[in-house]
């Protein structure tokens, strides 16, 4: 549930970014110089701090957020968290965790189980609340949610209609984008308070113009300063409750320090000037930085190949707005929602070229929602379907289902418009935009003309979840971690990021005509199967299923998968890099890790 996946989106592979408007992370850093800190950086502004409401990755919330449990990016085991241990009954329908003792939130304010019960019953099972967490608790066709009781101040049970395999992976908070445990003191009010609409306050509730002092968390850090377009700053929390073995309490690093910066260009030079600690390596820059590991005294680790999708996606809605316009153009519609005319661009994108050229060979080509090293991929061996490049067969599929050229070889409908349509990505990201430029040039080598428009993120996210004013997009998700549940959200036909045929959240304007394909909701009933299906080798089956249907009828057509690269600074003492659950920018291990000068 992780909702994960989470765009969001992201979505972006280059997670360390930053464009430095008006200041000097070097000077801020020897400003500070009195205090245990890292420095690292991110692409954007953070758009919220309420975890519920996120839709983004990287987040805050990595540094600031627990769950009941964690995953373990090593060894990719779920460990305890919040909750010390948990029972599962017999009949797999009960769940009963116990907290540990004496849990604080940051501001001293004991964590019990009052908070656990709020977090799900008054947040997540609320309808009127938009939290993407919503869609990886949905159990069977019926879409129950599990019902939950407290036992005592440090226990919460929770009880399933059916066995729900995912269940323990929801609980991994925010290191997989799961859910995790907010305080009621501090936000009851505003679930039961209403707005003019009669909408919760939670839903505007610790926006990115809240007094850091008032964002309340149960993480290793808590936010003690934001300054648009420059940085977000973190302080320890002093009641975080790990402890290390001499039972001295973690995390050791008084601060960390998420610069702002809009240009791999940017983050790049200011890691190689020591202005920043870590860095998502782009496989532009991976060469040369791993020939200046021992000057610059820093590692490059590689993780092996980035739990994460990347893809163009058509969008397939064909929903009506209030206003009585379509979200698109009728005659493009017509033309995305024809199978074969996806079929074919699939096969005019050189993905080999783009594995070679864009990426510098730092990557594979990737065919499916799940990824070659996930125990429920399925391979090309064993029926994936696959896109070789092969302009040719794209000509022929068109040409077969009504398509035609004309004397100038530009490709036209069977009413003889010209087939032309906008492909939008994020400028910030660079490995993305030269992506999208080889995808333009692909394309037009079989008659289409892709007007390209790389646009600022946050402006692409409300397009995609709010406007839904866009026709192709380049983008990707970031998984959690192993469990393919992870990605309920995107593939439920109701789900928070089904991107391709949104169908608008609580809260949005509804649309009249959206209409579900077949082979779309069939992929959201294999989803439900999965998830109740405890025996491991039948759930592959049913994934096995869902990969098959995603790739013949292609509502993403997927691209490169690169490696999980980043470059850490030598001074960074206990980095465990891995690419499950580890980003340059915030390292899963971070309450453990130690900085020497």
């Amino acid at each position: 549930m992780r909702s994960r996946i989470i765009f969001l989106i992201l979505i972006l592979f280059c997670t360390c970014q930053i464009a430095l408007t008006g200041c000097n992370p070097t000077e801020f850093k020897s400003s500070a110089a009195q205090v245990s800190q890292w420095v690292t950086s991110t692409l954007r502004d953070p758009k919220t701090f309420n975890y519920a409401l996120n839709q983004e990755y990287p987040h805050v919330f990595l540094f600031t957020t627990e769950g009941l449990t964690t995953l373990n990016g090593d060894t990719g085991e779920i460990e305890p968290a919040l909750a010390e241990s948990w029972q599962i009954s017999e009949d797999k329908k009960r769940i009963t965790f116990t907290l540990r003792e004496n849990l604080r939130w940051s501001d001293g304010v004991p964590l019990t189980a009052d908070d656990v019960i709020f977090t799900y019953q008054d947040i997540i099972f609320n309808p009127q609340i938009p939290t993407d967490w919503k869609d990886g608790l949905k159990i069977g066709e019926k879409a129950e949610f599990p019902q939950i009781k407290k036992i005592s101040d440090r226990q919460v049970e929770f009880i399933f209609s059916t066995p729900f395999a995912p269940f323990l992976n929801t609980t991994t908070g925010a290191s997989t984008n799961s859910v995790g445990i907010l305080p009621k003191h501090a936000l009851a009010k505003s679930i039961t308070s209403k707005d003019t609409k009669g909408n919760p306050l939670f839903i505007s509730t610790w926006g990115t113009d809240t007094d850091p002092a008032k964002i309340i968390v149960n993480g290793a850090y808590k936010i003690e300063s934001f300054t648009p377009g420059q940085r977000v700053v973190f302080r320890r929390n002093p009641y975080y409750w790990r402890k290390d073995s001499q039972g001295d309490r973690l995390p050791y690093v008084e601060r960390i320090v998420w610069q702002i910066i809009e240009s791999t260009d940017t983050t790049t030079l200011q890691f190689r000037s020591r202005g920043l600690d870590t860095i998502e390596v782009t496989p532009e820059d991976f060469s040369l930085l791993k020939q200046e590991e021992e000057r610059g005294r820093f590692t490059v680790y590689n993780g092996g190949s980035r739990f994460s999708q990347t893809f163009i996606s058509f969008n397939l809605n064909k929903g009506i707005r209030k206003n009585g316009n379509p979200v698109v153009d009728p005659t493009k519609s017509r033309w995305f929602n024809n199978l074969a005319f996806r079929q074919a661009v699939a096969y005019a994108i050189d993905r080999e070229r783009m594995l070679n050229n864009v990426f510098r060979g730092v990557g594979t080509v990737q065919n499916s929602p799940i990824e070659p090293q996930n125990p429920f991929y399925l391979s090309p061996e064993q029926g994936l379907k696959v896109y070789e490049y092969n302009p040719e067969k794209a000509k022929k599929l068109l040409l077969n289902t009504g398509f035609k050229y004309n004397s100038r070889k530009q490709l036209l409908d069977a009413d003889g418009n010209r087939v032309r349509f906008s492909l939008i990505t994020n400028t910030e990201n660079k490995t993305r935009v030269a992506m999208g430029a080889q995808i333009r040039q692909d394309l037009s080598k079989i008659g289409i003309q892709v007007d390209y428009n790389p646009i600022n993120f946050n402006i692409l996210v409300d397009k995609l979840n709010s406007t839904l004013d866009w026709e192709c997009h380049l983008l990707g998700f970031v998984s959690g971690g192993l469990e393919p549940h992870d990605k309920a959200n995107v593939w439920l036909p109701d789900g928070g990021l089904h991107s391709f045929n949104f169908k608008p959240q609580p809260g949005q304007e509804p649309l009249t005509g959206r209409e579900v394909a077949d082979w779309e909701a069939e992929i959201g009933r294999l989803y439900i199967r999965g998830a109740q299906e405890l025996d491991e080798n039948k759930r592959k089956q049913i994934y096995q299923e869902t990969q098959r249907l995603t790739q013949e009828y292609l509502p993403f057509i997927y691209l490169v998968n690169p490696l999980s690269i980043a470059a850490i600074r030598d001074r960074i003492q206990g980095v465990k890099y891995t690419a499950l659950g580890s980003q340059a920018a915030t390292l899963w291990n971070k309450y453990e890790l130690k900085v020497t000068e």
